[in-house]
């Protein structure tokens, strides 16, 4: 049986914020959940997460799963003291207990996965993962004799000579939770922190054994925004190594940020400062940017989205977008379609072909295949109670600075003129035009002021 106990009640005072420490995030995930997906990979049987500070909003933060349990923690003494509330709590002590810091969240799987062998491998009382830091500064030393762990001291406990020990304890565990169970009581806090430490465990159990694994960056902890910067860093040059390997360009990756969910084809040449994030998908042979973000939404082959927006929608084949256009949730953009300057879309379907090329708000619309919406283009989509819509068919041209006042409906091969307010429905092969007539005053001169 293999149980997981995740420490995360603590404040995170460093971090200098009103959010508990262990739901900031990095690369749109909270540390936490970080930490229980790398667990659930292991399918564990049951999760204990363990709250302290804000422990509601920490709770709130997980989405609900039979197997995950919360045990509260209070007053907060130390990782020991958070294993005797856990041992207390929980009636059955039996199998293995996994224990993780929710303030580490690049841990693998993989590696997981290797502390819990070799613990089954050598019977042990306890493994732990540790690694070698050329400034360990702030971290618990672990002192061995032979294979075993002979005692872990921490940084602030350590004196001089043991300062120099530069193998460090990354807190990650793997207990005989049985045998953890009857010396967790006897865990004190006897020292300078006056914290019951975890790590005294070690003096009590007889068979702990180190997994000494180099420090690639998975054991990073997070413990002020300097920290959290450098994990966000990790996780994206991961991400863009991967896209750049599977055939994506990227002509100044430093500036890019790309989601763990989003899928990008080959040839694609991402521009700098662009942002592809949620569960994009990006297919074959586009260009994304320079200065585009795109949320949720598919982008089909031949694309080319430069200096806009696009949240939540649809994209489809060999379409261009922008520069400085906005394509807001629910639309959809069928392919061969233009998408211009100063260009906003919401919640509307373009058909294949269609142009709206400058300075148009197109919102709530169907526009027809093959339809030029002119410059200035605004559908007046709200009557100040709802939202109504308006129907374009194919083959129209809407006139430069027309104003559609919705809800409306115009046929096929409409025409509107230039400036026109059209508030009624036109039939096929019509053309709309409502405007005042000019009136030119001969020999007129302006008064002077």
């Amino acid at each position: 049986m293999l149980s997981v106990a995740i420490l995360a009640a603590g404040r995170g005072t460093r971090m200098e914020s009103s959010l508990p420490k262990v739901l900031h995030k990095i690369s749109g995930k909270s540390l936490l959940r970080r930490v229980i997906d790398s667990c659930n990979k292991l399918n564990p049987d049951q999760i204990f997460v363990i709250t302290g500070h804000k422990s509601k909003e920490v709770q709130d933060s997980i989405p609900n799963n039979k197997k995950i349990q919360f045990v509260f923690q209070d007053p907060q003494l130390g990782t020991g003291h958070a294993l005797q509330v856990l041992c207390r709590q929980i009636k059955k002590n039996e199998g293995k207990l996994l224990v993780l810091n929710g303030d580490v969240p690049l841990i693998k799987p993989k590696t997981l996965k290797k502390l819990i062998d070799l613990f089954d491998s050598k019977n042990a009382d306890v493994s732990l993962i540790t690694t070698k830091k050329k400034n360990p500064h702030g971290y618990g030393r672990v002192f061995l004799k032979g294979d075993f762990i002979e005692r872990i001291v921490e940084e602030k406990d350590c004196n001089n000579q043991e300062r120099l020990n530069l193998l460090i304890n990354a807190g990650v565990y793997c207990f005989n939770w049985e045998n953890l169970s009857k010396i967790i009581s006897k865990l004190q806090s006897n020292n300078s922190q006056k914290e019951i430490y975890l790590t005294d465990t070690v003096s009590f159990l007889n068979n702990s054994l180190s997994l000494e694994i180099e420090d690639n960056g998975e054991l990073q902890g997070v413990n002020n925004r300097i920290h959290l910067s450098k994990c966000e860093e990790l996780i994206q040059n991961s991400i863009k190594e991967k896209h750049m390997l599977n055939g994506v360009t990227f002509i100044n990756q430093a500036s890019c940020s790309i989601s763990e969910e989003a899928e990008i084809g080959k040839d694609v040449i991402i521009e700098a400062n662009t942002h592809i994030r949620g569960s994009s998908k990006i297919f074959n042979n586009c260009i994304i940017g320079p200065n585009t973000f795109i949320e949720n939404s598919d982008v089909g082959i031949n694309c080319e989205i430069s200096n806009s927006t696009v949240y939540d929608s649809q994209i489809k084949d060999h379409i261009k977008i922008g520069p400085f256009s906005h394509i807001r949730p629910k639309s959809k953009i069928s392919s061969y379609s233009k998408i211009g300057n100063f260009v906003e879309i919401k919640n509307s379907k373009l058909e294949e072909d269609s142009k709206v090329n400058h300075l148009s708000y197109i919102g709530d619309s169907i526009i027809g295949r093959s339809t030029n919406i002119g410059a200035g283009t605004i559908t007046a989509n709200f009557d100040g109670q709802k939202k109504n819509q308006t129907k374009i068919g194919k083959n129209s041209s809407i006139g430069a600075n027309t104003v559609l006042v919705a809800p409306i409906n115009l046929g096929e091969s409409v025409t509107t003129g230039a400036g026109s307010v059209i508030t009624k429905d036109s039939k096929d092969n019509s053309l709309a035009i409502s405007r005042a007539k000019q009136v030119n005053i001969d020999n007129w001169k302006r008064k002077k002021t």
